[in-house]
């Protein structure tokens, strides 16, 4: 399905394919060659904006989303995974995202880089060229550290100074009732959703 809102319409090359059942909406630009397949979800929020490159696969229930403060980039000839998550992310060519993986606002993951299967970059994270995060372990910092997941305290350490609520929704962490601030900002942000057309 391909939707339009707030004055935004998806681009699709005319050598891209979209599955019918997946779901591109919004200011989003397909290149050449891409193919998003079934079940995917492709959403620029109000104000952001999603670029996939040429011969890019976004295989089955995959999420790539962007937000105002987030845009997402993807390069050519890249892979994301069924259901896999990609926020806000800069994603550069000749990046394979496995099957589970998440990569979240503010990540940079240079060229040729793998992300497999369950693996997780975080937020404001840079892969250098050619990194491998192994399966079910977790990105975190710049430069990033890879740890598994067993090595919570550690992961902890380098991702609270990175500020998940604060540099995603622009709320501090230390606020009383900060999921209500949270929850409160983002509906009224996604509101604008009621004004899609097909």
């Amino acid at each position: 399905m391909i939707l339009s809102y707030a004055g935004h319409s998806p681009a699709i090359d005319a050598d891209a394919w979209v599955a019918p059942d997946a779901t591109v909406c919004g200011d989003v630009v397909i290149g050449a060659g891409s193919r998003v397949m079934h079940g995917a979800r492709l959403v620029a929020e109000a104000g952001g904006s999603i670029r996939i490159g040429r011969n890019c696969i976004v295989l089955e229930n995959a999420v790539i989303r962007a937000t105002a403060r987030h845009p997402c980039t993807i390069g050519n000839h890249c892979i994301v995974g069924p259901n896999s998550h990609v926020v806000g992310a800069e994603v550069a060519d000749e990046v394979f995202i496995a099957t589970g993986a998440a990569v979240f606002h503010g990540a940079h993951i240079e060229r040729g880089s793998e992300v497999r299967i369950n693996g997780t970059v975080h937020l404001r994270t840079r892969l250098e060229r050619g990194t491998v995060v192994p399966i079910g372990w977790i990105a975190v910092g710049d430069p990033a550290r890879i740890l598994p997941p067993d090595q919570h305290e550690a992961i902890w350490s380098r991702q609270k100074p990175l500020d998940f609520p604060g540099f995603v929704y622009g709320v501090d962490r230390s606020l009383p009732d900060v999921m209500q601030k949270i929850t409160g900002s983002l509906s009224a942000a996604l509101g604008v959703h009621r004004t899609e057309s097909v």
